[in-house]
């Protein structure tokens, strides 16, 4: 009961995000504490919690009481948790890992509900994480453009380019071996969150490749209308990383980037990722 008289909910921007303060995830979550914890996850669609020195069993925990931890397709775990990888960025490398705003892995089937990052090493300065909030950036469409999207489906690939070069160096190094060389899905480019029935844009720069019946030509240029307009200043937040920091986003509903300006510093996280339902 201690974490949830002294729980303390800050927005840090109009359009989502909250840090959380006066939780100690060191000690067991009760029940009570994650339903609180869940409902901020859900109304801010990311957040924080700074001060979480966690062992990786205590990271862990945190995770199940979320949902159920799922395996990265591409990179390792960690030695003894599986279900939690190194995105790492080394001082000679010049490639962030995941450096494009994207949600996470929606070429799966069943794409996450939601990621977590545990800050282990964060450089002098820079390193800082964007997050855009998909309810709003479709709220702001006009009704027009809304029955447009209504009946498309979008192609999401593990393949684009841009994407592909952001894991170089981590399947170089924690790489799995037998993985497919590509993965495929196919979603609705709006989506209703299973949890609060709210539309969201479900597209993103890192994976969507095209749209269901068109061509190329006729799929990129709405594609690309989208991808500028998902990530209006408006629509973001940034959250400046120190050690032992949580971050907690909801993948369903919100696209995230890390910011690629701490060249010749190491930056260590640790990340949980929670397993999904379909689209819909």
């Amino acid at each position: 009961m201690r974490n949830l008289l002294c729980m303390d909910i800050q927005p840090i921007a109009g359009a989502l995000g909250a840090e959380i303060s006066g939780v100690d995830l060191r000690d067991p979550i009760s029940p009570a504490l994650a339903a609180q914890l869940r409902a901020a996850f859900l109304q801010h669609k990311v957040i924080f919690l700074r001060r979480q020195p966690l062992t990786p069993q205590q990271f862990l925990r945190f995770a199940e009481a979320f949902g159920t931890p799922i395996e990265y397709p591409f990179v390792k775990g960690i030695e003894g948790f599986p279900m939690i990888i190194e995105v790492k960025k080394l001082e000679h490398e010049k490639v962030n890992f995941g450096g494009v705003w994207h949600s996470d892995t929606t070429y799966l089937q069943e794409p996450p509900l939601g990621s977590m990052l545990l800050s282990r090493e964060v450089p002098p300065y820079g390193g800082d994480t964007l997050f855009a909030n998909q309810e709003l950036a479709y709220e702001r469409l006009s009704d027009t453009m809304k029955q447009v999207l209504a009946p498309l489906v979008g192609i999401s690939s593990s393949a684009k380019a841009d994407v592909s070069k952001t894991r170089e160096d981590r399947i170089k190094s924690d790489g799995k071996e037998g993985k497919p060389s590509e993965y495929r899905a196919e979603h609705p480019i709006v989506r209703t969150h299973p949890e609060t029935g709210r539309k969201s844009l479900y597209v993103n720069e890192a994976h969507t490749s095209g749209i269901v019946g068109m061509t190329d030509a006729e799929s990129a240029p709405l594609l690309q209308f989208l991808f500028a307009h998902q990530v209006r200043p408006e629509f973001t937040c940034r959250f400046r990383w120190d050690a032992d920091c949580i971050a907690f986003w909801d993948n369903r509903c919100a696209m995230h980037n890390p910011v690629n300006d701490y060249h010749g510093y190491k930056r260590l996280m640790h990340r949980i990722t929670l397993q999904g339902t379909r689209p819909v």
